[in-house]
């Protein structure tokens, strides 16, 4: 497989998990009457952009996520001011659909005046004083301002985030950390398909000058039982076994070209576990569609296991930073998996599906989980937490989070350096 598909598969792999995941909250919010004025997939610099309906997509240049920008969520960009020269276009209703707020010299068959009143969000008025009388317009719900070139479509309040019931918001919210788990469950069942059942538990290697080859284990070798327990298909039970029995004995039977053997294996601790320096693997045969319905949620709820107990010891801040992994090492990650096959690619896909949705749902200011804690609190209190208190909140989680990518980073690309 050349670099160039392997790269583009890595750049697919992103490109689905973060759009599926921006989609979760696109969808409801929509759904919901909320105006939705972005779909981004990754932050920084557009690198492209086009507009269909009321919503601009954008891709931009640094892969590290996405956003959906509703209105309302943070105060508006373009506002206008009482006294302020602006130029308007009419409907044949009558109604204000365009309102410029500069370059009013090169404007044509506009109306022009000095704003004395104008309300974007609850009754869209606009009151001009045009040569000295005041006339007064209704405003179009989806009128557009004009500044500097750029269209930006006014926000009355019923369609912003923050008219929306708790519950509405709320699940706008959660469905970008839903829609993860969803695609991780289709892709391990995807994955079961493919790769069928395992009949046994086997050697794929040994590695030279571990404790398995000390042990005298060899590729090939089927385990049939530790310390009398029968293995069979249970390779989760052998992987515990081996990690809970650090520098002490086992006793192993195993199948070797069809003649039992039996060995005494001694795992070695490595990194907090028991480990023998082995590769497991099995023969396969295909599955059933009851197997494939357990074998899906065996996946699911392993992996998932596995994700919040990291995820247990990153919140303890039990770790170093050389056990981090950022972007770099994740897009490291993904290129071996790609190369070793379609079967180990969906998979890594799938658990880096599962790992976003759980992440997200972390209570951690500027990611989902925060913005459902404040939703909650908000519930309980009978009304909302002061949207400047919020914002600054996930603004300084933000940065902090922004901080930790860059010192992850900093750690993969000297992992590259230095081999």
């Amino acid at each position: 497989m050349s670099a160039i598909e392997v790269g583009l598969k890595v750049i697919l792999l992103f490109f689905v998990l973060v759009t599926i995941h921006e989609w979760g909250h696109f969808y409801f919010a929509k759904r919901a009457g909320i105006l939705v004025r972005e779909f981004a997939i990754g932050f920084g610099p557009k690198i492209f952009s086009y507009k269909k309906g009321e919503t601009r997509y954008t891709l931009r240049i640094l892969p590290i996520g996405g956003f959906v920008r509703m209105a309302g969520e943070d105060p508006e960009i373009v506002q206008v001011n009482h006294g302020q020269t602006v130029a308007i276009k009419l409907n044949k209703q009558n109604e204000v659909t365009f309102l410029y707020l500069d370059q009013l010299d090169r404007r044509s068959n506009v109306i022009m005046g000095v704003v004395e009143q104008i309300d974007l969000e609850r009754t869209l008025r606009l009151s001009l004083d045009v040569d000295g009388e005041k006339v007064t317009y209704p405003i179009d719900p989806q009128a557009m301002m004009v500044t500097k070139g750029t269209e930006t479509q006014i926000a009355p309040y019923d369609r912003q985030f923050g008219s929306k019931s708790v519950g509405k918001r709320a699940i706008a919210i959660v469905m970008g950390p839903v829609m993860n788990f969803i695609l991780a469950i289709v892709l391990f069942f995807i994955v079961v398909i493919m790769s069928g059942v395992f009949t046994n538990v086997k050697l794929d290697s040994v590695l030279a000058g571990k404790a398995g080859e000390k042990s005298g284990l060899q590729k090939g070798d089927i385990i049939m039982s530790i310390d009398k327990q029968p293995i069979g298909d249970d390779r989760e039970k052998l992987v515990t076994s081996i990690q809970s029995s650090a520098g002490k004995p086992m006793t192993w039977v195993i199948d070797r070209a069809g003649n039992p053997i039996t060995l005494q294996v001694t795992p070695e601790m490595e990194a907090g576990a028991g480990k023998l320096g082995v590769v497991i693997s099995g023969d396969r045969r295909s599955a059933t569609l009851g197997e494939v319905f357990t074998g899906t949620y065996d996946q699911v709820v392993g992996t998932t296991i596995g994700i919040v107990t990291g995820l247990q010891k990153l919140v303890m801040l039990q770790f170093k930073l050389d056990d981090l992994g950022g972007p770099v090492r994740t897009a490291q990650v993904s290129a071996e998996f790609a190369k070793m096959g379609l079967t180990y690619l969906i998979s890594w896909a799938a658990t880096l599906s599962l790992y976003l949705g759980i992440f997200n749902l972390l209570p951690i200011p500027a990611l989902d989980g925060s913005r459902l804690l404040f939703m909650g609190l908000e519930a309980l209190r009978g009304k909302p937490i002061d949207p400047n208190r919020e914002s600054m909140v996930h603004f300084v989680g933000f940065a902090l989070l922004m901080l930790l990518m860059v010192a992850v980073t900093y750690n993969d690309i000297l992992r590259l350096i230095k081999g």
